[in-house]
């Protein structure tokens, strides 16, 4: 009997002694996380100060627009700006109503375009398909300015100047998106391609059927990159319309500040604050999707 007797009393002190250690080890590992998560919300404060700005301004009477130091938080509440916007001189809903236009037929082109590009580099076989695959990557080096020319003559041959088929058109696909779901494609498992081909599926139903309703979240972030970047464009809408009737938001914003910005800033900042709602609230929608599909996609190699 004696010989089955086990002392208690080590064990115990190994459970008193991990008991201590675990508290400061967790602490340890959690450490990084703190900093990372105090870092990030001190750069999203900073972030936010202009949009605090801008809608505190927007709420100010305009001689109290550029006070120093500027208030982040308004101090009276001048709703009748947002009312002014509207009664301005310049027809803000008209051009919001073109931006709409513009944007919706931009950011579905490029869902469908992309997403066949994608998924047609990352899942045939043809020949150079690396190659053109670099070609592409190339083309996000090139700023479109350097493009403009060229595809200002292109656009004036085919009389498509001052219309809303000039900003469409040279849009209606993009390498980064290629390359985004290109990416996603790529993170398949090769199992549910080859189980497609058992049953009989060839590329086009593979792609429709079994690709597509699982690169929801990819296809999310492209939408929201899509849309924000077609929605604040300014610099082609600047050079390809001219006449009042097609011009866009953005433009619309800065017709608004008038001859010299001689125009009150308060109404410009109201302006601006409308102008970003759609953003704001299509960002909101899918921002789970759109976080997914960033981490899944473009991380990747």
């Amino acid at each position: 009997m004696s010989s089955e007797i086990v002392n208690p009393t080590p064990t115990r002190a190994v459970e008193r002694t991990s008991a201590q250690v675990q508290p400061g080890s967790s602490i340890l590992n959690k450490l990084p996380d703190i900093v990372a998560i105090a870092v990030l919300s001190v750069g999203a404060l900073i972030m936010l100060l202009p949009f605090l700005w801008m809608f505190a301004t927007s709420l100010r009477p305009i001689q109290e627009s550029f006070r120093l130091p500027p208030a982040w938080f308004p101090t009276e509440f001048h709703f009748e700006t947002y009312a002014a916007v509207f009664d301005s001189s310049v027809p803000l809903l008209a051009f919001a109503s073109n931006s709409i236009k513009v944007t919706f037929f931009v950011t579905l082109g490029q869902l469908v375009t992309c997403s066949m590009a994608g998924y047609a580099f990352a899942r045939l076989r043809f020949p150079f398909r690396n190659a053109l695959f670099l070609l592409l990557l190339a083309s996000l080096m090139v700023p479109g300015q350097v493009t403009i020319i060229p595809v200002f003559i292109i656009m004036r041959q085919l009389k498509l100047v001052d219309n809303h088929l000039s900003i469409i058109l040279p849009f209606l696909t993009s390498a980064f998106g290629v390359f985004l779901l290109r990416q996603f494609f790529l993170t398949l498992p090769q199992d549910l391609i080859d189980a497609a081909k058992i049953d009989g599926a060839g590329p086009w139903t593979t792609f429709l059927r079994v690709a597509i309703p699982l690169a929801g979240p990819s296809l999310a972030a492209l939408t929201i990159i899509t849309f924000n970047n077609t929605w604040n464009n300014y610099f082609y809408p600047l050079i390809f319309l001219n006449t009042w009737e097609k011009m866009t938001l953005p433009l619309g914003i800065t017709a608004l500040r008038g001859y010299m910005a001689s125009n009150s800033a308060s109404v410009i900042m109201a302006a601006v604050t409308l102008a970003i709602l759609p953003v704001l609230l299509v960002f909101l929608i899918g921002q789970r999707w759109f976080i997914a599909g960033i981490t899944r996609t473009g991380i990747k190699g």
